[in-house]
């Protein structure tokens, strides 16, 4: 079963079902945090539709149905229960039934909600759905989840709701006398609806709720022809009211909208009556709502219907309209005055209207038997539209509060709008977006009992919405504007409420509705005093209109900031005292008043507020020191001045008998006003002040007069820079108010040399008392010295100055009194030219040429003709031309070569001549490089040629684009750089040198098409970069400077290390040079790039940019020249990405690092393989390379020189190891070679003669040894003696086995990435259950139920009795008793046991949690059982049901674990082993390897084999080369030791290598075919006529026999005949997937056939029976202990592989992933069981959880892969694997692991090992045992999903028709077993089980 998730905003939720809920509650918490509280509450659930809305009156319950799902929530929107109402099997055109073969046509649907009601006098909840054609149930309020009734057979009567979606039915529950009636009204849906009527009364008690039998229904001849279609229905305390679109029978086709009204206690629809309705101009009705004394209607409007008008229909006319058509069709047979018919019988039936008498209608107001009915009345009841909405309308609802009628409307895009029903000026005041866009709200739009909450429904989710957010407006402005009639401002309280929440809303002026005329928020409308001065406490009068009346013991005060005064009210006038000047704020700084709120309050609410300023009439004279009396009067305060006393005051004027000055605001008063202030008016005397002259000021004033007293001194104040000079003065009065104060005369010296210099004055009277400046005065110093260096300058300056050039002493410009008389130049001196630019120009001229100098003339008039350049004239330029100092001219033409200096003559006097001299020069382009570039410009263009360095003002132009030029310009070249052109072309480039131009037209520069990258790779690198990038594109040549450039952010620091700001500038005559490396960008950016080199125009080679650690690369790209192009777009949209640069340990930490030749050296590191290839990596031993074999993430592996290399710097003596990965240089310290034995000198015979008395002298030792030494002390010293040894030994095979390892990972690196494309070959859950649970019986462990002849008679019962046998085992009792007997018989076999557990399992696979239910109740009766024996015994073995049932469910539940953790580790380690061993000669016969870690499979004699790679020839279609059309070659390793069927099979498993083994061909249908030149073709095979055979020993043929050479051209072909010891085909109809057994010894004929050795069993009779014993005695001997040589192998094999081994251990024994949870449940059962039974000895537990897991499946995995692979695993794979398999079993027992001399060799290889193994296994448990328990539910969860995945129903029957067959054969005992116990009585087992026999039985005596 699947439930929704649930999705809340208001609190989590704990689901009531079980056993999902506290998961449930978990995944709640995760996903859904709590929104924010100002949000509408919401409640969603995942996946599902909801459908209707119903509330409980007076509970506030919601309920909610949806598609499947019935929701109960609580007010706000939390979910209390939930209801699960499908999908179930149905078809709309079944009637309800309860087999499926009663509906053929059935499938899974989804149950959609169609009707939901509330009954409140019964307390429950009506639902209806759409499947079983619409049947009721009825459910209990305050818990959905609880069914009070459901129909077990429900009748035609009980199909309420229609039964398709999009069908509506409405209905309505009302009271009738002593019970409750359900109301229903239905669309036509379905085949099988059409006798349904659309109006039906229906019982909701009694003995067929539901049921519409002896009720009204309204009698339709042909529903289809009205197709009646329902909008909504209502009722109120008289009347039930139903609205819906309907066509007519015949007269009337189109579609209109009526409303259908019925009296609420006629149950039998006698009251029936319609009328139209119709809203002007609008389509049909959409929607409606019954309001008080309205109903309201959304009708479809605009063109096809989107958008809505919305009409009122009051209730009184349109019962008014009821009761006239009622009456013409009682009274007048339906016609009207004017005998127009007005009302008539409708829906076909046979009832017309009739003549009654008139007072029928009183008589009857709701009909009667003999009354017509259904009446519909033909005139419509008309109202005109109040509002249109641009959205078509689905769902209103309204609302009457405080006399207001609101409504709310829905619409089909989830807007939700409010509307103000005010009489006819209706109109929408807010709108808001509620659940998702475009969803519509549904029609079950509910207001709450309260009226203060709305739920809207949307087919996502349910919202609730307040009624009215008048709290959401913090002011009454935003209140007010909001126009929504249910808020108003509740003044005294301050907040925006509805009416019925504002006390004293009934009285005046207290409560403001937006909605009513003059409706204003409460202003201050006047302040008097408008403000007031700070020092004095005063009264504030408030002007404040419609002031709310108080009662007598309230009271208004204000509140001045934080300062609260009473408030005395007299109307609307308000007065409030200010407060206290220590109760005020100091004024802010710079400012001369404060402005503080000034609040009217009630209590604490602010009823209205203004600002109030309080001022300082002190601060404002304080503030304008220039003019403290014009700023007092002037300012807006109330202040005046008082001159004798320099003080700004407040009040009415200045202190007594000194005259005021009063403020401007002062209209009444003469002397007021900035004008009256005594103030300086300006300087009478000369503005300008020469430097060092004595000179007297005067200055003008006015308004003295206001000085009263004694005449006081004044003075006169300069600010020079620096300081402030103080100068007396007098005043000399003059006529009027008007006077002239003058300033001693005074020299002036300002502290810095100024030409002219601004000073500030003003005047002081008395002691510091400052008169006003009316405007800022200063006077001019001016320094004729300054700013005229020359006598040109100095008699070029303004007359006015009186400057004059004077010659006494050092010459210079004075003021004229200040030069002595004699000393005044009139004339100046003779020009001087310092410096002419440019020194050449062309000879056309019309070169700008600039002379700087002095006495270069006073004004332009002096020069204009007197300069001359090489004796031309020059023209110089009025508007460029400098006093004095510049003189800038056009050169005339000349002659080229013309050569002088520059000459200036002014006037009468000589002229100047300069030192430097002008040429006049011819420039002349030679060529260009290069003569190419891209469009897109950017080129470096070099222009060559002679004289190019003419003129300064030089310009390069390529055809109509001008060219830049790069600073500086040479003589012979100038360089620039090419604009972008608008298309590829020849552009001429010329050189302008000022007005000359020179123009190269014999070398064009060519624009070409712009450079394309069309690929680059590899798009990694390390941050130290150098990584070579290939970049592949198309016309790459025609750039000049491919760079790759990186952008780097965060570049702190980084310019030290290399960055520099770009400078384009270079030096003449050096060669280009190319683009520095780091360049320092705006925008704190740093360009970092590498130049490109360019292989060819399709081509570039580049390396990576060094990134900087600490820089963040933000864009790397390809700069060509002025084409950029982003590295995703080159690469097709791989990024590049910096990886962190590796890091390597050094090979040795101590001294050298000593390397045998020969050997490979292992370096590990850490992210090695991240950013390079194993082929770019370089690394060198001195002088010497070591050659890279494999590059790992953590490894490098590589294969040294053999000869020892020379250091490569002299400085040291040993060579270093260095690594070399693109610019970095890893050092990783000195190596030493280790010197090579010498070749022995003994002969071969001598050296085995001395190693056979080696052998005899340690056979000797190790026997004294064993006599003397004490069993007790020696085993722990021999067990470390030969760990020693073991050790000694694994460091000797250590580089062997590197050697091999870089091999095989070289291998596995290419397997992964074929792994990539065709995964790991794992079985089908099918086929993995099956060979788990019934191991050894190929591919078919079942037999099929129905075969042979003559057994369609027997199908059906069988069948049946097998169907009830599955339900009787789905009886715990039943099952439980079966097992406990079957297991007690004597003759019901271990294999039986295992048998019936396996079919068990199979039989209730879909029934998981019920299986392993069963498995708890065994494995507690086991351990009760073995508690009580020897507790460690238990799980030892498979001999119980239980231990079969425990390794299959361990299977099923841990098959996923399988496929996504353990299975990639350890198929890596099969294909590693099979590598392994294929690369050394086997034994075809014996099976015996040279390479495997099994020593009674190792092949001891040394074979001399070679490696071969032979090419197979794959032709169309076959597997290698699938799809292909032309014949392919696939490379095959083989040895040429090897026969033909091993080279076979290494070729099928390289042309089939992403096959599964099942899909491949057989080797033995397939012969090998070697091809050589073109006619020859040979068949090759094991056995032929060329084979050997010598004294009865046949050798199989190898290609060596053959003589195969290497790179051979072989192919397979389909085998023509099947024959022969070798070539044997099985014919199996069902296949095992097992490997082929291996050779055996075969006889033919008394023939022996043999590969690589013979065997050494020999036939009786061959030899003498002595020479028999004496070959025994030596197998034996060797047997016992194997040569050191041997376990050498043995260990370099251990070695290679022990990567493998060690991943494949830690994938199985990690919790670095979530462990299974079937493991932990397992184990946490076991410790309850180790509690319950008292057992505390963590041994036991130790050792039931080995069993269970470690022992019981995982070596039971490790030893057969094939259980989970779809491979072929040979023998000596499978040996291999044995070895492995007990390795893990002695890590996982407990008893400390020791090995001797006598330990076999298969333990004494992992003996270092397996402690490690010990601790894995123990941190396993441990880790397991203290994480989370996993609980009942999740297990149960976990265990429902697992239950889908085999659901082979003929299985199913296949494995109950064998558990019968198990049953049959102890039937008896069975029988009785169920017959003695009571329980099983009282469930009659016994008897269900004898007619399960009796349906079975003839099937099976027929078995």
């Amino acid at each position: 079963m699947c439930f929704p998730l649930l999705l809340l905003s208001t609190a989590p939720v704990m689901a009531p079902w079980s056993p999902f809920g506290p998961h449930l509650l978990l995944l709640l918490l995760l996903l859904c945090p709590p929104l924010p509280l100002t949000r509408a509450h919401h409640f969603s659930a995942l996946n599902t539709t909801f459908n209707h809305l119903a509330l409980a009156p007076g509970r506030g319950t919601l309920y909610v149905g949806a598609v499947n799902r019935l929701f109960q929530l609580s007010p706000d929107l939390q979910l209390e229960a939930v209801a699960v109402t499908g999908p179930v099997f149905d078809s709309p055109d079944c009637v309800p039934f309860h087999d499926l073969a009663e509906c053929p046509q059935a499938q899974l649907t989804d149950n959609a909600n169609q009707l939901l009601l509330v009954s409140s006098r019964a307390q429950e909840l009506v639902a209806c759905g759409q499947v079983q054609q619409g049947v009721c149930e009825k459910r209990r309020l305050e818990d959905v989840s609880k069914v009070l009734y459901q129909a077990e057979d429900p009748g035609d009567g009980q199909f309420v709701a229609a039964n398709a979606p999009g069908v509506a039915t409405v209905g309505l529950v009302v009271p009738a006398p002593g019970r409750d009636l359900l109301l229903v009204a239905r669309g036509l849906s379905g085949k099988l609806s059409g006798g349904v009527p659309p109006l039906t009364v229906r019982q909701l008690a009694g003995p067929q709720p539901f049921s519409s039998e002896g009720l009204g229904r309204l009698v339709v001849g042909d529903f289809s022809d009205y197709n009646n279609s329902y909008v909504a229905a209502f009722a109120n305390a008289r009347s039930a009211y139903f609205i819906f679109r309907r066509r007519g029978a015949r007269a009337q086709a189109e579609y209109r909208s009526y409303v259908a009204r019925v009296c609420l206690g006629d149950a039998n629809l006698y009251s029936y009556v319609e009328v139209p309705l119709n809203c002007h101009g609008q389509g049909l009705i959409q929607a409606a709502f019954l309001a008080p004394g309205t109903l309201l209607g959304a009708f479809a409007a605009g063109p096809k219907g989107t958008q809505a008008a919305l009409c009122a229909f009051p209730l009184a006319e349109l019962d008014g309209s009821m009761e006239h058509a009622r009456r013409l069709c009682y009274t007048a047979g339906g016609r009207g005055p004017s005998g127009k018919e007005e009302a008539t019988v409708e829906y076909g039936v046979t009832s017309r209207c009739v003549t009654l008498p008139p007072d029928s209608p009183e008589s009857y107001p709701c009909g009667d038997e003999h009354t017509p009915s259904p009446i519909a009345g033909r005139q419509p009841l008309e109202a005109g539209p109040l509002l249109h909405l641009g959205q078509p309308i689905s769902a209103i609802a309204a609302l009457q509060a405080d006399g207001h009628m609101v409504a709310f409307l829905g619409d089909t895009q989830g807007q939700l709008h409010k509307v103000f029903l005010n009489g006819s000026q209706s109109q929408v005041y807010h709108s808001q977006q509620v659940g998702p866009p475009g969803s519509a709200i549904s029609p079950d739009l509910l207001v709450d009992s309260s009226g203060s909450h709305l739920y809207v429904l949307t087919a996502q989710q349910v919202d609730r919405v307040p009624v009215a957010a008048c709290p959401q407006f913090p002011d009454c402005t935003s209140c007010l504007q909001a126009r929504d009639p249910l808020c108003g401002w509740c003044i005294l309280q301050g907040r925006c409420t509805r009416k019925s929440q504002c006390g004293r809303a009934a009285q005046p002026n207290q409560w403001l509705w937006s909605y009513e005329e003059d409706s204003r928020c409460l202003q201050v409308q006047s302040l008097l005093p408008a403000h007031h001065p700070r020092q004095e406490q005063g009264q504030v009068t408030l002007s404040v209109p419609r002031l709310p009346t108080l009662t007598m013991d309230e009271y208004f005060h204000c509140a001045f900031g934080d300062y609260d005064s009473l408030a005395h009210v007299e109307g609307p006038h308000v007065a409030c005292v200010t407060p206290p000047q220590d109760q005020l704020p100091l004024n802010p700084p710079g400012t001369d008043h404060i402005t503080l709120p000034l609040a009217l309050m009630f209590e604490d609410v602010a009823v209205a507020v203004t600002n109030f300023s309080f001022y300082d009439c002190s601060a404002v004279q304080a503030l304008e020191v220039a003019a403290p009396c014009r700023a007092c009067v002037s300012s807006l305060w109330r202040c005046h001045w008082c001159p004798q006393s320099s003080r700004c005051v407040y009040g009415e004027h200045c202190p007594e008998g000194e005259r005021t000055i009063y403020s401007t605001q002062e209209v009444d008063n003469q002397v007021r006003g900035p004008g009256v202030c005594p103030q300086v008016e300006g300087l009478a005397s000369p503005l300008l002040v020469p430097v060092g002259w004595e000179s007297r000021l005067a200055l003008r004033v006015r308004n003295l007069q206001h000085f009263q007293g004694l005449p006081a001194s004044y003075h006169c104040w300069l600010e020079l820079p620096g300081e402030v000079q103080r100068l007396p003065a007098s005043l000399e009065e003059m006529a009027g108010d008007a006077g002239l104060i003058y300033c001693q005369a005074q020299q002036f010296y300002p502290s810095m040399a100024q030409r002219e210099l601004l000073v500030p004055i003003y005047v002081t009277r008395g002691e510091g008392q400052r008169l006003d400046n009316a405007r800022t005065l200063h006077v001019t110093l001016y320094d004729c010295a300054v700013g005229h260096p020359d006598c040109s300058h100095c008699q070029a300056a303004n007359g006015s100055l009186g400057c004059l050039w004077c010659s006494h002493g050092q010459p210079a410009c004075l003021y004229g009194p200040l030069c002595p008389p004699g000393a005044v130049e009139q004339l100046c001196p003779t020009p001087s030219i310092d410096m002419i630019e440019p020194l050449t120009g062309p000879p056309e001229g019309g070169l700008a040429l600039t002379i700087l100098g002095s006495n270069l003339g006073r004004d332009f008039a002096d020069v204009q003709d007197a300069v001359s350049v090489a004796g031309q004239p020059c023209s110089p330029d009025p508007s460029l031309y400098r006093t004095s100092a510049r003189i800038v001219c056009v050169t005339s033409p000349a002659p080229n070569g013309t050569t002088g200096p520059i000459q200036v003559a002014i006037k009468s006097r000589p002229p100047g001549i300069s030192s430097q001299h002008f040429t006049y020069q011819d420039p002349i382009l030679l060529s260009l490089s290069p003569q190419w570039g891209p469009q897109a410009g950017g080129t470096q263009l070099t222009i060559h040629g002679r004289h190019l360095q003419t003129g300064g003002n030089i310009s390069a132009f390529v055809g109509s684009q001008s060219c830049p030029i790069q600073e500086p310009v040479c003589p012979e070249a100038i360089v620039c750089h090419t604009m972008p052109q608008a298309s590829p072309g020849e552009a001429v480039v010329r050189v302008v040198f000022g007005h000359a131009e020179r123009t190269l037209l014999a070398s064009p520069f060519r624009y070409t098409v712009n450079p394309q990258l069309m690929a680059a790779e590899p798009s990694v690198s390390f941050r130290g970069g150098g990584r070579l990038i290939r970049v592949r594109g198309k016309d790459l040549d025609v750039v000049q400077w491919p760079l790759l450039s990186v952008w780097l952010e965060d570049t702190a620091g980084l310019q030290a290390a290399g960055a520099q700001t770009q400078d384009l500038r270079r030096s003449c005559g050096a060669p280009a040079a190319a683009p520095k490396a780091c360049v320092q960008l705006e925008g704190g950016l740093l360009q970092c790039s590498t130049v490109c080199s360019i292989n060819s125009s399709s081509l570039l080679l580049c390396q990576s940019p060094a990134v900087p650690d600490g820089a963040i690369p933000k864009r790397v790209f390809f700069i060509l020249d002025n084409v950029h192009v982003d590295f995703a777009s080159a690469s097709g949209g791989q990024d590049f990405l910096y990886q962190p640069n590796p890091r390597l340990a050094p090979l040795s930490r101590e001294g050298p690092a000593r390397l045998k030749p020969g050997n490979v050296l292992d370096v590990e590191g850490e992210g090695l393989n991240l950013g390079i290839s194993k082929e770019e990596v370089r690394v060198h031993i001195g002088d010497g390379e070591c050659l890279v074999k494999t590059l790992t993430l953590t490894h490098l592996y590589c294969e040294p020189p053999l000869r020892v290399p020379q250091p490569a710097n002299g400085s040291s003596t040993l060579p270093q190891f260095v690594v070399q990965m693109g610019n970095l240089r890893l050092a990783l310290g000195p190596v030493q070679y280790e010197a090579e034995p010498a070749p022995s000198a003994f002969p071969v015979e001598a050296q085995v003669g001395l190693g056979m008395g080696a052998a005899v002298l340690t056979a000797a030792v190790l026997l004294l040894t064993l006599m003397y030494r004490h069993k007790s002390k020696q085993a722990l010293r021999d067990y470390q003696k030969v760990l020693v040894q073991l050790e000694n030994l694994e460091i000797g095979v250590g580089d062997q086995c590197r050697k091999e390892f870089t091999d095989l990972m070289t291998e596995m690196t290419d397997l992964s990435s074929d792994l990539e494309a065709s995964g790991i070959p794992f079985l089908d859950y099918r086929t993995y259950t099956e060979r788990v649970f019934f191991p050894g019986h190929g591919g078919c462990p079942l037999q099929p139920v129905f075969e042979g002849p003559g057994e369609e008679g027997h199908r059906v019962p069988v069948r049946q009795g097998l169907t009830q046998l599955s339900n009787l085992l789905n009886s715990k009792l039943f099952l439980l008793t079966l097992i406990h007997t079957l297991e007690e018989q004597p003759s019901f076999s271990q294999r039986d046991r295992c048998h019936v557990a396996s079919l068990l399992s199979l039989a209730l696979h879909s029934k998981l949690e019920y299986l392993t239910d069963i498995m708890r109740t065994l494995l507690g009766d086991l351990a009760a059982h073995y508690v009580h024996k020897n507790p460690k015994l238990m799980l030892r073995r498979t001999e119980t049901m239980v231990e079969k049932l425990l390794t299959n469910w361990l299977s099923i539940c841990l098959y996923t674990f399988l496929r996504e953790v353990a299975g990639e580790p350890l198929y890596m380690l099969l294909r590693a082993i099979q590598y392994q061993v294929d690369k050394g000669p086997v034994d075809a016969v014996t099976g015996k390897a040279k390479r495997t870690l099994n020593d009674s499979r190792l092949l001891r004699e040394d074979v001399e084999f070679r490696p071969l790679t032979l090419m197979v020839l794959v032709g169309p279609g076959a597997g290698g080369a699938a799809g292909s059309s032309t014949a392919q070659h696939v490379p095959a390793r083989v040895l040429d030791t090897d026969t033909i069927t091993q080279v076979k099979e290494k070729v099928l498993d390289q042309v089939y290598k992403g096959t599964s083994f099942s899909q491949r061909p057989s080797v033995h249908t397939l012969d090998l075919e070697w091809r050589s030149g073109l006619a020859g073709h040979l068949t090759l095979s094991d056995e032929d006529l060329t084979s050997v055979t010598q004294n009865h020993w046949k050798r199989l043929n190898t290609l060596q026999h053959y003589k195969v050479p290497d790179g051979a051209t072989v192919r397979l072909i389909p085998q023509l005949h099947n024959g022969g010891a070798i070539s044997q085909s099985l014919s199996q109809s069902c296949p095992s997937g097992e490997s082929i057994p291996m050779l055996e010894d075969g006889e033919e004929g008394g023939v022996r056939l043999w590969h690589l050795v013979k065997g050494t069993e020999e036939p009786e009779g061959n030899k003498v029976r002595r020479s028999s014993l004496r070959e025994r005695e030596r197998e034996r001997a060797r047997a016992k202990a194997i040569p050191e040589i041997y376990l050498t192998r043995l260990l370099s094999m251990k070695g290679t592989l022990q990567k493998f081994v060690d991943d494949t251990f830690q994938a199985i024994l990690s919790v670095n992933r979530p462990v299974p949870i079937a493991v932990k449940y397992l184990f946490d059962f076991l410790d309850e069981l180790a509690e319950k039974h008292g057992i505390e000895d963590p041994e036991t537990l130790h050792i039931w959880k080995t069993n269970s897991l470690l022992l019981r499946f995982w070596v039971n995995t490790l030893k057969n892969p094939q259980l989970i692979f779809d491979i072929r695993v040979s023998d000596n794979v499978d040996a291999i694997l044995a070895v492995i398999a007990q390795t893990f079993i002695d890590s996982c027992t407990v008893s400390e692991h020791k090995v001797g001399r006598d330990s076999p060799v298969n333990k004494l290889l992992y003996a270092r090992e397996i402690p490690r193994y010990k601790q894995m296994v123990e941190r396993y448990y441990s880790d397991i045992r203290q994480s989370s328990p996993a609980s009942y539910q999740e297990m149960n969860s976990a265990l429902a999903e697992l239950s889908g995945n085999y659901t082979s129903v003929p299985h199913c029957l296949e494995a109950l028709q064998e558990i019968y067959n198990h049953i049959h054969r102890y039937y008896d005992q069975i029988i009785n077993a169920l017959e003695e116990d009571p329980v099983s009585q009282k469930m009659q087992l016994a008897c269900r089980l004898q007619q399960i026999a009796a349906l079975v039985e003839n099937k099976v005596t027929d078995l």
